[in-house]
């Protein structure tokens, strides 16, 4: 009787247990939690149209006869406002949520227009090397001399000044992204850079230039896939940083018009009212930016730690 042979291939589940990443995952509590919480955040903030109570875009829902209502348990609330109303009378949960849904998208447009620019010009950098490589990086040296806001409020400005006066609340978003964006692609140059660097003196790269591939090749084939677990670090606490910045931004009243909810213009908008004991327009949003950005920046530490191979 011939034995047949035996198959010992590792399934995908199995492979996906023996991961280092995801056993690092499994046992770090604060991990899980903070990837629970950001998952219920950006589920919830996309899922606005569907669980929202109201919508405050549309004009049939709102009643300024409603406007500045306490928390539906405070004194003065109403049952079908769960925490309460703002000045022109949107249910607070409804525009958090619709708020919450424009912050992160402007955060992610932000990070992944700041990622690919600062990515592309890393990896020329570091590859190409000589006059190419100076010029870039000295000009990255002296973006990263200004900070970051105010760089990011001249950016918005400037966007702003050249576009006509009767679409700048339309484009305003845009604007935003592209100022938040332009900010922070130094960050992701320097990490790409120094990646590739690294790469570039390795053995496949150098037997790809033997062959006569062309360079373009080598670095969007060879180079570019082995410098994204750096960058996807960088991109997870940018995001954090990016959210944190748009709410900066329509704070100072250089975001998004306050006629768009999100959470920095809720902030704002409720900042006014603050001292007239109307708390609530203002601390909701608040908590709702702080517990998403915190669970964020969280799950950011993590994945430095679990990518980093020498703290494994």
């Amino acid at each position: 009787m011939t034995d047949q042979p035996i198959n010992i291939t590792p399934s995908r589940w199995q492979r996906l247990k023996d991961n280092d990443i995801y056993w690092s995952f499994i046992n770090s509590p604060g991990a899980m939690i903070a990837a629970a919480i950001t998952l219920i955040c950006i589920v919830a903030v996309f899922s606005a149209p569907l669980i929202a109570p109201f919508n405050p875009f549309d004009p049939s829902q709102i009643s300024l006869w409603d406007g500045k209502l306490p928390p539906a348990w405070a004194e003065g609330g109403q049952s079908q406002y769960l925490l309460g109303t703002d000045n022109q009378g949107r249910d607070m949960l409804s525009t958090i949520l619709y708020g919450g849904r424009l912050s992160v998208l402007v955060g992610i447009a932000a990070v992944c227009l700041g990622m690919v620019l600062g990515v592309s010009l890393g990896v020329i950098s570091g590859y190409i090397g000589g006059a190419t490589d100076a010029i870039i990086m000295r000009i990255a040296d002296v973006q990263l001399t200004i900070p970051g806001i105010l760089l990011a409020i001249l950016i918005n400005g400037i966007g702003r000044a050249v576009l006509p006066i009767e679409v700048r609340d339309e484009f305003a978003i845009y604007v935003v992204i592209l100022a938040i964006g332009l900010t922070d692609w130094p960050q992701f140059a320097r990490v790409a850079r120094g990646a590739t660097l690294v790469e570039a003196n390795k053995e496949y790269v150098q037997a790809a230039r033997v062959i006569g591939l062309p360079s373009w090749l080598i670095m969007l084939r060879h180079i570019l896939p082995n410098t994204l677990r750096p960058v996807l670090v960088i991109a997870t606490i940018g995001l954090a940083l990016a959210i944190i910045a748009e709410a900066t931004l329509s704070f100072l009243g250089q975001g998004i018009p306050p006629t768009t909810p999100s959470l920095g213009t809720l902030i704002r908008v409720g900042n006014e009212y603050l001292f007239s004991g109307l708390w609530w327009i203002t601390f909701f949003p608040a908590i709702a930016l702080v517990v998403l950005v915190f669970a964020v920046n969280l799950l950011g530490d993590w994945m430095r730690d679990a990518l980093n191979p020498k703290l494994r």
